[in-house]
């Protein structure tokens, strides 16, 4: 998040760096890792193979309701900011017969927009600043 000439100090634990420096301005971020979100994907196509494109996945999300009670944690390589925890693991939970792929898709897409949502409220918390626009770029 841009904060402008604002260099904030988290108490979220976030990270604070230089976004950019112009003609001797500085301007300040704050920002946060989330560790697993594309992969997440990949993995429901690649080694699981519930799925064959990500495309797939949005689709089979949104042909149910809600995720029919389970929770999916995609903690494969730790948990990233807030909470910077390496040794948590993923986790499904509350599966029964009558979970689907579709629930398992669904489960993972809001897991995945749980993760922002820590992120941002971190951020708004820490700087006060009320988005009214979100850019989100990853690797």
């Amino acid at each position: 998040m841009n904060t402008g000439e604002n260099r904030v100090k988290s108490k979220n634990n976030l990270v604070t760096g230089v976004a950019w420096g112009l003609d001797g301005k500085v301007n300040y971020a704050i920002e946060g890792s989330a560790f697993n979100a594309g992969s997440v994907i990949k993995w429901l196509r690649d080694d699981l193979r519930l799925i064959d494109s990500a495309r797939r996945c949005d689709e089979l999300a949104e042909s149910v309701d809600d995720a029919n009670g389970i929770y999916f944690v995609p903690a494969f390589t730790g948990l990233g900011a807030p909470y910077w925890d390496m040794y948590a693991r993923g986790t499904i939970v509350g599966l029964t017969r009558g979970v689907k792929a579709e629930h398992i898709a669904r489960s993972v897409l809001e897991a995945i927009a749980f993760q922002m949502t820590d992120l941002l409220e971190a951020m708004k918390a820490d700087s006060g600043i009320k988005l009214s626009e979100l850019r989100v770029d990853g690797g």
